[in-house]
């Protein structure tokens, strides 16, 4: 079949939701039955890779042998925003849920070999590699996504007023990188993906994640439901936190993000206080776990490469992270998606090129989805 007789992914199709009332500026819930997933595992896996990237002889061939690259450089050519040289990376983190393998019984549905990115979160590194700012995307973002070529060389035509997420869906890795590239007008550096299985077994491997609800969730879609207060979550709950999305919040995908980042928070520190050091066989499950999990650009596809670029980011602690959302409004004409705010994310796309902080005014009185300090880091 070809790219033209394709269906494409993430069109909006019609609603059967009737014209919402935008006067309390809400989204209507949504229904969907479609599992999400959440690429905040990639950090952790750098860091313990960072670890693991010291052995030899089989350990290191093993963990070497587990990393899966795609060759980004290549897909896109030269037409692509010029790199900017002032020290400061910019990393296209992003979660897919596969429909095979593992993946099947976490994400619910046939076994289709399809892949879905539903998250992904623009990282930028700053310069000196102390301070980090994290920009997470709505998969439900109508935009203009440009031609773009896969790894395989196959050629897809540009698209208007789809869904961002329409772009893995369609021409994978290479084709999500060209999307944020043009969104942005931003060079992405490395590409960071992690799966549903691998994110599961990681923090089960770290031993939890602590986190603190302001609010009870109880979400029956992500099979999660926890009482406000103190929580260690293991694999299968965090992966219910970071997917629900009716728990709490408005039920969008925005109040989602805003849950995704406070975790995300929590990940990295727990990461920092993991004693693996004096625990060779949990030093290696850690790395063995992480290695599996993670898909990168061919620059840092080998553990050594890994391992080099994971120790940059040692330095940056969750307190010298800035998060935001891509500046959206909810869309008038469907209460499932959501506009971008052009002008006000131009203000975070110049910040980032220009390696200085985000400018409070680029996310005043943006769509934040409602789930602000649900979840908390104790």
């Amino acid at each position: 079949m070809s790219a033209e007789s394709t269906p494409e992914p993430g069109i909006p199709e019609p609603t059967t939701i009737g014209t919402p009332s935008r006067g309390k500026g809400r989204r209507r819930k949504t229904r969907s039955k479609r599992r999400q997933a959440l690429l905040v595992s990639a950090w952790a896996a750098a860091g313990v890779v960072v670890l693991g990237g010291t052995g030899a002889g089989y350990v290191y061939f093993k963990l070497n042998g587990n990393i899966k690259s795609v060759d980004i450089n290549q897909a896109l050519g030269a037409d692509r925003p010029t790199k900017v040289d002032n020290g400061s990376q910019n990393i296209l983190v992003l979660g897919s849920d596969s429909r095979s393998g593992g993946n099947k019984k976490l994400g619910g549905g046939v076994d289709d070999g399809s892949a879905r990115s539903d998250t992904a979160m623009i990282v930028h590194i700053y310069k000196g590699h102390k301070k980090a700012s994290v920009v997470s995307v709505p998969r439900d973002t109508l935009i203009d996504r440009p031609v773009c070529t896969d790894t395989k060389g196959r050629t897809y035509p540009a698209a208007s007023g789809v869904m961002f997420n329409s772009a893995y869906s369609t021409g994978g890795a290479a084709c999500a990188v060209k999307t944020v590239e043009s969104l942005t007008g931003i060079r992405m550096d490395h590409y960071l993906e992690v799966d549903f299985a691998g994110f599961q077994k990681l923090i089960d491997d770290l031993g939890g994640v602590q986190v603190t609800t302001t609010k009870n969730i109880d979400d029956p879609q992500s099979h999660l439901k926890l009482k406000a207060g103190t929580h260690t979550l293991d694999g299968q709950q965090s992966l219910g936190l970071v997917r629900t999305r009716h728990g709490v919040g408005d039920g969008s995908d925005l109040g989602r993000i805003q849950l995704q980042q406070a975790f995300v928070k929590a990940l990295i520190d727990q990461v920092k206080q993991v004693g693996v050091l004096s625990d060779p066989k949990k030093l290696y499950d850690l790395a063995d776990t992480a290695t599996k999990a993670v898909t990168t650009d061919s620059d840092l596809g080998s553990v050594n490469s890994l391992a080099d670029f994971a120790n940059g980011l040692k330095g940056i602690s969750s307190s010298h992270m800035k998060m935001v959302t891509m500046p959206v409004r909810y869309d008038p004409a469907d209460p499932n998606r959501v506009l971008l705010e052009k002008s006000k994310a131009r203000l975070i796309w110049t910040a980032l090129k220009n390696d200085r902080k985000i400018p409070a005014s680029a996310t005043t009185g943006t769509a934040l989805g409602e789930a602000k300090g649900v979840v908390t880091t104790p």
